[in-house]
């Protein structure tokens, strides 16, 4: 019997262009609760769960009485541009031609259901998508290894047989930690030098560029 090959992407930078919508609602957020960041250091912490990203941006050994009340502010703050989410250039033909050639296409994403389905629906490719992770399926988010093992799971594949595909450094740590290899996007904001310093397999500008170098790519075909 052959082994199910899985294809696991990222949502949020990788297929849809919503990194700047989120480091503006992070930095917002932060503002309203008299956490002052700069712009540059939210965008760069984007990718990381909540549970995370207030750890790396305000340290761990903050007052975190109001970080449930941040969170919620960046997620309604995040809404508002819910409807402005595009796909990335050839994002959909990607999982589509990742389909075509023979692997399971599982979206590995730690967003809340609601905002998932939103994501989903600017992104069109429910066609092809086998599954997808949320926020209740994970303990921690990246750079832990929980979503991409819960999307190894959800697609019934071994590391071995998958592919991961992301945009931050944070991601390529996330799959690496998993025993996944790591096709890099550099559509989230991150440079080519610090996602291969990360341990990316290898690097594109983003989805429409992977899309062309499909047949050079880890993701040309399944593993025997």
């Amino acid at each position: 019997m052959t082994p199910t090959a899985a294809a696991l992407f990222d949502v949020d930078g990788t297929l849809l262009d919503t990194t700047y919508f989120h480091a503006l609602a992070w930095w917002e957020a932060l503002r309203q609760y008299d956490r002052t960041v700069p712009a540059a250091r939210a965008h760069r912490a984007v990718g990381m769960g909540a549970d995370q990203l207030l750890d790396h941006l305000l340290g761990t050994d903050r007052d975190r009485d109001d970080d449930e009340a941040i969170t919620a502010a960046h997620d309604a703050l995040y809404g508002r541009f819910w409807p402005a989410i595009t796909p990335l250039p050839g994002a959909a033909e990607l999982l589509r031609a990742c389909a075509a050639r023979g692997w399971l296409v599982v979206l590995a994403s730690s967003a809340a259901d609601r905002e998932l389905t939103v994501l989903r629906r600017a992104l069109g490719a429910d066609d092809v998508i086998a599954a997808a992770t949320t926020a209740d399926d994970v303990a921690a988010t990246k750079p832990a290894p929980d979503v991409v093992r819960v999307a190894l799971e959800r697609a019934g594949a071994d590391p071995g047989h998958a592919v991961f595909v992301g945009d931050t450094v944070w991601d390529v740590t996330a799959a690496g930690r998993a025993g996944v290899p790591c096709i890099a996007v550099e559509s989230g904001g991150f440079s080519a030098r610090e996602l291969r310093a990360a341990g990316a397999v290898e690097v594109h500008s983003g989805p429409a560029e992977l899309l062309a170098d499909l047949d050079g790519s880890p993701l040309a075909r399944p593993p025997a």
